[in-house]
């Protein structure tokens, strides 16, 4: 399985619609990838007179996928800013 590994920041702030702290901006980095490798359970599949065999991962989805090809994200860091208004 290849695992994904990445860093969150999000910004919050309050506004007269929604009193509580709320997210509007969040940015995720991609810090490092491990790769699962090459797909076990290639399928074929045909259109017309072309037959093609390509990875799991491009054709069934999450829960039918080889080992190899299933990705985990993984957050390594989640950081919080809260923005506030500047009064004077």
């Amino acid at each position: 399985m290849s695992i994904y590994l990445v860093d969150i920041e999000q910004v919050t702030h309050t506004c007269p619609a929604y009193p509580d702290a709320h997210p509007f901006d969040i940015r995720r980095t991609l810090v490092d990838v491990i790769p699962g490798g090459p797909c076990r359970a290639p399928v074929t599949i045909r259109c017309g007179d072309t037959t093609a065999v390509i990875p799991c991962r491009r054709h069934e989805p999450a829960k039918r996928q080889c080992g190899a090809c299933r990705v985990i994200v993984t957050e390594r860091t989640i950081t919080t800013r809260h923005l506030t208004e500047a009064r004077g």
